[in-house]
């Protein structure tokens, strides 16, 4: 399926995106964050997403929850045009996808069962007894020990806050599943053990993943594409090995600089040595 290098796939049908961002405008005040955004989101994929500090990687994936206004375009999520739909529509949309929050999110008064359960209490009405047993199904999908259950936030590492707030995402079994920084004050091997559980979860589900990461071993290790923000925009949406021949300062400077180096192939780390730092 070809780019047309700006993120949206071209030559697809609608049915192969989960999500669809069309020349999407988001302003605050006078400053445009975004002008002319595209974006894609394929069924089934762990897509990577990233971009220098403070271009807007987090704003552009609030923006395709609806908790960051924009000024124009079209965001488009199951195929579903979020501007034409009603409450209701919203609402039953809504349960199809889960979120993570870089820093889990946790009500800090409620407990790791009782944070599971505020989706079930938000869409449905459960007994009791059925929330609890779906919620010690949901910890130990996402590799906590039972006992944490009757744990607060304040009690957990933050490892385990991470995996409690994944929990919680995927309380209502969502297709779509957002996750912002998973790895962020990981140590290296929990950083791994994370990275396995999100690949494990997308094929034992069937999930699509859109990740908002800096970490490049993430990228390496369990995302299918990476799209690259800058300049306002998404200047490349491909494969990671397909990163490397990007021509673009930054770009070039996250994949073959220091720490990134160690990832290319021979003849990348030679043109790395070789090329000039961007400033």
């Amino acid at each position: 399926m070809a780019d047309d290098g700006n993120g949206a796939a071209t030559g697809a049908s609608g049915s192969d995106n989960i999500i669809e961002v069309r020349d999407l405008e988001v302003r605050f005040g006078d400053f445009a964050v975004f002008k002319g955004l595209q974006l894609d989101v394929r069924r089934g994929e762990i897509l990577g997403f990233v971009g220098g500090s403070g271009q807007g990687k987090s704003v552009l994936m609030r923006t395709i929850l609806d908790l960051v206004p924009k000024h124009s375009g079209t965001i488009r999520l199951f195929g579903e045009d979020l501007d034409a739909m009603d409450l209701r529509e919203r609402n039953l949309l809504n349960r199809r996808y889960g979120v993570l929050f870089q820093m889990g999110a946790l009500f800090s008064s409620l407990t790791v069962r009782e944070n599971i359960q505020v989706p079930m209490r938000e869409n449905y009405a459960m007994s009791r007894k059925l929330m609890d047993e779906l919620a010690l199904m949901k910890i130990d999908m996402v590799g906590l020990a039972r006992d944490a259950a009757d744990k607060l936030p304040a009690e957990l590492s933050g490892g385990m806050v991470k995996r409690a707030g994944l929990a919680r995402a995927l309380a209502l079994d969502p297709e779509l599943l957002f996750v912002d920084e998973p790895t962020s004050g990981l140590d290296p091997i929990g950083a791994a053990n994370f990275d396995d559980l999100i690949a494990r979860l997308r094929d034992t589900l069937g999930l699509t993943v859109y990740m908002v990461t800096h970490d490049l071993d993430s990228l390496w290790n369990v995302c299918d594409r990476v799209a690259v923000l800058a300049d306002k925009r998404v200047i490349a949406n491909a494969p990671l090995q397909e990163m490397l021949s990007v021509d673009h300062a930054w770009v070039r400077e996250y994949f073959h600089g220091v720490r990134g180096g160690r990832f290319a192939g021979p003849a990348q780390q030679s043109e790395a040595a070789t090329t000039p730092r961007s400033e």
